[in-house]
């Protein structure tokens, strides 16, 4: 079987595909793509999942028997934090040892870009095509390792607005989910008022047999524990680090097109970053009338990360993300970052000395109310691929009574309701699903249409 890099990094089963001879060779093949480029430096980070030291080791191997200048995370790390540091110790480019969200099962090599943010497809491309074109080189242990979680740190609390965090004593809790964010919240608000809690903090490398991913199914124990701690709001992040996902003082999940909003509106009215606005085409209705109200130009993009990230390197961007709970800021780098998403919701709560929920009422009032739920379903063989496209040359007039105004075909195939409501319907490319996607103003008409969008798929395992 070929080794081929998805959307976001290769990925594996261990010990199946994903082997030190694997690793090796993909090593060998980026090491030569670099040096075909005139590169000579790299940084190595890795998460917690079972034995990414050992496969990091092995990379910074590669590299420095392949006279590279080598740095090697001391200890596991965060991908926004090895991406900070690609840029900061102006490295060519950087490798996280990491599958994200995936299942424990799974492990994976990330291509990082010396600006500090996803590889271009072209970096990609050219990394893919050497892969097993020439010997691997072996034997030189020569690098140098450094704390990145340290700088990383720092360079988050240089964010904060100064003594925020010091008006009055405050709980969080922390769910890192067993992966790289363990104790960096709690170092970040160190010498504050702020009470950090944290569960699931401590290395599991089977993530306590759950998903490492911070979505509502994946987090009843920080639902609960934010009511019985009466926190101010409960932060989760993936197995990586570069995801959030949210927990109000009710002990509700916020939504990721809410957190999306919420994050934006800080940025660009308390911050007061320059710059445009990014989305891809399944975030949000209320980001395009946050931008008309704020005078922001905003950029639309196909699902995926790795489109804002080349549109924070081609413009200038104030804030830009995605639905799945990974967003970047303009004053940062040009990376999803989780941690640093958690302490600007928490800085937020602070500066508007008002509960998580009322603040998103007030939101609401401002630019009218959102709603939303995604589906992923299981369809049998490429019946989710032949849906899309049979709706892309079929468009619906109306869905569950609700008339059809625009059809925008960026990504899958997105129907835009007269009330600014939306459906998108996405087939993966790598797995037999469906994805379904639902914004609407009312949440009765979030299961209406989510019923009638089912209705158009057959034999739904």
């Amino acid at each position: 079987m070929g080794i081929k890099f998805g959307t976001d990094g290769w990925r594996a089963i261990i010990a199946d595909e994903f082997t030190f001879d694997n690793v090796s060779k993909v090593a060998q093949a980026h090491a030569e793509h670099i040096k075909s480029n005139g590169g000579k430096k790299v940084v190595v980070g890795y998460d917690p999942r079972f034995m990414s030291e050992d496969f990091a080791s092995v990379v910074a191997e590669v590299f420095s028997s392949n006279g590279f200048e080598v740095v090697l995370s001391s200890k596991v790390c965060s991908t926004p934090a090895l991406s900070l540091m690609a840029k900061e110790l102006n490295a060519d480019e950087g490798v996280m040892i990491t599958a994200s969200h995936n299942t424990y099962r799974y492990n994976g090599y990330k291509i990082k870009g010396g600006y500090g943010g996803p590889a271009t497809p072209e970096i990609i491309s050219d990394v893919e095509k050497r892969i097993g074109m020439s010997d691997v080189k072996r034997g030189n242990t020569n690098w140098e390792e450094m704390d990145f979680n340290k700088y990383y740190v720092e360079k988050l609390k240089s964010y904060i607005i100064p003594g925020v965090f010091k008006q009055k004593q405050e709980k969080v809790v922390h769910d890192p989910m067993h992966g790289a964010t363990i104790g960096l919240l709690k170092d970040a608000l160190e010498g504050t008022l702020i009470d950090v809690i944290e569960i699931n903090h401590y290395r599991d490398a089977f993530f306590g047999f759950h998903h490492p991913e911070p979505i509502e199914k994946n987090i009843p124990l920080l639902m609960g524990k934010v009511v019985a701690e009466e926190a101010l709001v409960g932060i989760a992040n993936d197995g990586d680090g570069d995801r959030v996902g949210i927990v109000d003082e009710a002990g509700e999940f916020v939504n990721t097109q809410l957190g999306y909003v919420l994050l934006l509106l800080h940025t660009i009215r308390n911050k007061k970053t320059p710059g445009a606005v990014a989305k891809t085409v399944s975030t949000s209705y209320l980001v395009d009338r946050i931008c008309e109200k704020e005078g922001r130009k905003l950029f639309k993009t196909p699902v995926g990360f790795k489109y804002i990230a080349d549109l924070f390197l081609k413009e200038k961007i104030a804030f830009g993300g995605e639905e799945s709970g990974g967003y970047g800021f303009g004053f940062h780098i040009p990376e999803r970052d989780g941690l640093l998403s958690g302490l600007m919701i928490l800085e937020m709560i602070l500066l508007h000395g008002k509960p998580l929920t009322q603040i998103i009422e007030d939101v609401f009032r401002e630019f009218g109310t959102a709603y939303y739920k995604r589906l992923d379903l299981k369809v049998k063989g490429d019946q989710g691929r032949k849906l899309v496209e049979t709706l892309r040359k079929e468009h619906l007039k109306e869905i569950a009574g609700i008339k059809v105004k625009e059809v925008d075909l960026t990504d899958g195939v997105k129907f835009i309701f007269e009330n600014d409501g939306w459906l998108l319907f996405r087939a993966s490319g790598t797995e037999p699903v469906l994805r379904i996607y639902v914004e609407m103003p009312e949440k009765h008409q979030v299961e209406e249409v989510l019923e009638e969008a089912k209705k158009l798929v057959g034999g739904i395992e």
